[in-house]
């Protein structure tokens, strides 16, 4: 049996790659199948990947949740 899972070392390439970030800040990697992946600099968390068909309803559900807050 063949593992397709990126490895760690595939993650942090992708992280590091500029040309995955758009505008410097977007995460957009429609290889990477994380919905959470790092961000740039690690110490300040993660981020979402745009590329993910799931981004956008996490993105909405988010904004919404702050426009009923306040």
């Amino acid at each position: 049996m063949h593992n397709n899972k990126p490895t760690k070392e595939t993650h942090n390439e992708w992280n590091s790659n500029p040309n995955n970030f758009i505008w410097r800040f977007f995460y957009f990697n429609p290889k990477d199948n994380r919905l959470f992946p790092r961000k740039r600099i690690k110490e300040l968390g993660w981020t979402i990947n745009f590329a993910n068909p799931n981004a956008a309803f996490l993105f909405i559900f988010i904004i919404a949740i702050v426009l009923m807050i306040r």
